[in-house]
């Protein structure tokens, strides 16, 4: 290939051992992760030769995981990031804190130099917030609570890595010179400068940026201009030292009450997907076989001692946060294995001679070695460990497993869908019911109906389920994402199928709807209506009137989100319509008050409307 550009021929050899390597290792039941590291492996030094710079490819593909981070900032709302702080310095913080002071003593006690072990115990008690958000994306585990914890401690390891990689070159014995205090409060005031103007321009600048952008209608300016907020937040990160991972976090976060939030996740999906796969791919690449076979038993030694150190640890600490004992073996491996932020702190240590290269190498293989077998240790405890945890102290819970026939499926059975599912019961119409809730398939099960185990959005477990034959499938789950991605498995594979569909709120309401998703109830709705009834009847109206008055404010509200959903990208339209809406009911309400008081007057109770509503009239 010498005949080639260099970016061509890398392209080549990149996206051809991903191409055959990914694939074969799904086939094989691996996952995608290993398929990506088993091709770095066999490109890199150690494998056939194709690539001999790793370092330079690691650094690039490390922009897969800032990428990541900033869309799963835009799933998180301000509120909810906010709600998460304590789990964040409070769990996150005992992570690192007590799986560092473990690994620190098991070092001393095997006879290391005290600042060596201290180094050692910081970098690897860091996890690997690209396997670990990877794995918990294609398992849908991010909703849950184990995952929201597990997000949780991974966000503040990415902070702590900060204070770790300064703290390096204090251990080297670097005296700081006389404007040393003078330089680390200049360099505080750019950190604050920095926050501060993402904060603000998250807030002021970047929504009527990217509104003046969408009105150009050109999607790839769009893309682009996507892509440049990313770089720009993780260039200024990096200038002030800080994570750029946790920068675009940080921006996503601002904009995830955006209108323009999926815009932006469906054009950086794709080039999230590649860099995190490339990353992958220089991680096969970065394993020093030459370390390992130079010393194996040492290798073994410790890439074991401090998976298993760590994992009792966070075991421990998973007992304590009240994650569910059958949550506890995914959540743990995890964050046991070693991170990607532990390469930074081991050539930072070894740049500042804390410990020579040979001991940063040794330890660098076996962080790089613990990412490999993290994905192939899920397997096992998939198939191994998985169905031997039961929830409640009961049995095992089988997934779905015999194929179905009814003519209704519903697709989770919490508070909602059960009212759906005792409703056809009642009926006598047969309905599958899945749910991938153990805890509450157990507890429903206890009251005599048949629940399966079981996620929707996999397609496998639809078909068992009978959605070839199914005449109406009831989206009931909780979560909007994995509610959208059950709609779009349906409309694929069972384009028959009528779907009804549970809405969280507007956001929802309109995916569904340009999923074409048309019998959509939002889940408070109907409740709130009521509930508002008996408020105006408590306030002295009768019930004929507060009930007219809630059914018209009923088809107002129905009609209002038909008139905004046309509109539903242009925020400032949306106003118009809502403000429009609402003056108007005001005003007919107005005058139907004045229509009872003239009636009123003359002797007539009836209220308005009282003829047009009347059956027969």
């Amino acid at each position: 290939m010498e005949h080639l550009p260099a970016w061509l021929s890398s392209s080549l050899i990149y996206l051809g051992a991903a191409v055959i390597a990914v694939p074969l290792s799904r086939a094989l039941g691996l996952g995608s992760i290993i398929g990506y590291i088993a091709a770095g492996i066999a490109i890199g030094p150690w494998g056939i030769g194709l690539v001999t710079e790793v370092e330079d490819i690691l650094h690039f593909a490390e922009f897969g995981v800032v990428l990541m981070l900033f869309l799963v900032g835009l799933e998180l709302e301000p509120r909810r990031l906010w709600n998460l702080r304590r789990p964040i310095f409070g769990w996150g913080g005992a992570q690192v804190v007590g799986c560092a002071v473990v690994l620190f003593g098991a070092g001393v006690l095997a006879g290391a130099d005290w600042r060596i072990s201290l180094v050692a115990a910081l970098g690897l008690a860091l996890s690997s917030t690209a396997i670990a958000l990877q794995v918990m994306g294609e398992r849908n585990l991010l909703p849950t609570s184990s995952g929201q914890a597990n997000f949780s401690i991974l966000l503040f390891q990415d902070v702590a890595a900060i204070p770790i990689l300064a703290l390096v070159p204090l251990l080297a014995g670097v005296q700081p010179d006389d404007g040393a205090g003078d330089g680390v409060l200049l360099q505080g005031l750019k950190i604050v400068a920095v926050i501060a103007a993402i904060v603000l321009g998250g807030r002021l600048a970047l929504r009527p940026l990217l509104r003046w952008i969408a009105r150009s209608r050109t999607p790839e300016i769009f893309t682009a201009a996507a892509l440049l907020l990313v770089v720009a937040i993780a260039a200024l990160m990096q200038i002030v030292g800080l994570s750029m991972a946790l920068g675009a976090f940080l921006a996503g976060v601002l904009l995830a009450e955006s209108e323009y939030r999926r815009e932006l996740e469906t054009d950086i999906e794709p080039f999230k997907g590649l860099l995190l796969g490339l990353f992958f791919i220089a991680v096969g690449m970065s394993i020093d076989f030459g370390a390992l076979l130079a010393q194996p038993l040492l290798m073994a030694g410790l890439v074991a001692g401090f998976l298993l150190l760590k994992a009792a640890v966070i075991w421990f600490l998973a007992k304590a946060m009240g994650i569910e004992r059958q949550d506890r073996p995914v959540f743990t491996l995890l964050l046991a294995q070693g991170g990607e932020f532990a390469f930074v702190v081991f050539q930072a240590a070894a740049g500042a001679h804390v410990f020579p290269a040979a001991t940063a190498s040794l330890l660098i293989g076996a962080v790089a070695v613990s990412m490999l077998l993290s994905p192939l240790l899920l397997v096992a405890i998939d198939r191994f460990v998985a169905a031997r945890f039961t929830r409640g102290g009961g049995r095992t819970l089988e997934e779905i497993s015999a194929e179905q026939d009814a003519p209704v499926i519903i697709a989770g059975f919490g508070r909602y869908g059960q009212i759906v599912g005792r409703l056809m019961l009642a009926q006598g119409v047969r309905a599958t019911v899945l749910d991938h809730d153990a805890d509450m398939v157990e507890v429903v099960r206890s009251f005599g109906y048949k629940v399966f185990y079981g996620d929707a959005s996999r397609l496998d477990l639809l078909r068992i389920a009978g959605a070839d034959k199914a005449r109406v499938l009831v989206v009931a789950v909780d979560s909007a994402d994995q509610s959208l991605a059950i709609v779009d498995l349906a409309r694929e594979h069972f384009p028959h199928l009528q779907l009804v569909a549970r809405a969280r709120d507007v956001t929802h309401w309109n995916e569904l709807r340009d999923r074409q998703v048309m019998h959509v109830e939002r889940e408070l709705f109907e409740a709130s209506l009521r509930s508002g009834r008996t408020v105006l009847e408590l306030l002295g109206q009768s019930p004929h009137e507060a009930r007219r008055l809630a059914m018209r404010f009923r088809r107002h509200n129905i009609e209002l989100f038909e008139q905004m959903y046309p509109n539903r990208k242009d925020r400032s339209k949306i106003i118009a319509v809502v403000k429009q809406g609402r003056r108007q009911l005001e005003e007919q309400l107005a005058r139907e008050r004045e229509e009872v008081a003239a009636r009123r007057h003359v002797g007539d109770d009836r209220p308005p409307g009282w003829d047009r509503d009347r059956p027969g009239a």
